[in-house]
């Protein structure tokens, strides 16, 4: 078990396209050992390494670069936005849309699946919202653990509810009661 407290959930495989050659490269984070897959085209994927298996033949091991670098300073609190070219190839029509619309939510920000369905002219695709956060390859840069229900409950994370958890406290900071602050749009 990690030892984020997380409980144990199937591993599910992902496989990219052997078009090409990949860089992998392996992050430590509080949340976890983040798996971090460059294409000739940018960041391609970010994958929770405890419930998810990045394989294929096409992959050479890399550094991380400066998504490494980035992510590794977002964690420690001195980056609040990511300034990587990202791998949209796959990113397409509503689902792409979606998460597309995710990088306009700030940093310390949260916005309801109902308010990001409205944001891309869709509001009344809220589950298909959801699903397209699901889906994210490339949860943390493109924040989808910012979009909250609209009750303000969490909701579901791939990575966990605790992971969802740590990095809104980690972005919102606490105020002066102790307690996470939160902002619903």
């Amino acid at each position: 078990m990690p030892s984020s407290g997380r409980t144990a959930r199937t591993v599910r495989h992902v496989r990219l396209p052997a078009v090409e050659t990949f860089g992998i490269a392996t992050v430590s984070t509080p949340i976890g050992e983040l798996v971090v897959v460059s294409s000739e085209e940018g960041l391609a994927r970010v994958a929770f390494a405890a419930v998810e298996e990045v394989r294929g033949e096409q992959y050479r091991a890399w550094g991380g670069g400066s998504a490494a670098e980035q992510i590794g300073e977002y964690f420690a609190g001195e980056r609040r936005e990511f300034d990587l070219a990202l791998d949209w190839r796959h990113a397409r029509g509503f689902y792409g849309s979606v998460q597309r619309a995710l990088c306009d939510v700030g940093f310390g920000e949260t916005v309801s699946y109902a308010e990001l369905a409205a944001r891309v002219g869709r509001p009344k695709a809220v589950r298909a919202a959801g699903t397209a956060c699901a889906l994210n390859p490339l949860p943390i840069v493109v924040p989808c653990h910012r979009v909250l229900r609209s009750d303000g409950s969490l909701g579901g994370y791939r990575g966990g509810t605790q992971a969802k958890e740590f990095l809104l406290e980690l972005e919102a900071g606490e105020n002066e009661t102790g307690t996470r602050r939160r902002v619903l749009q």
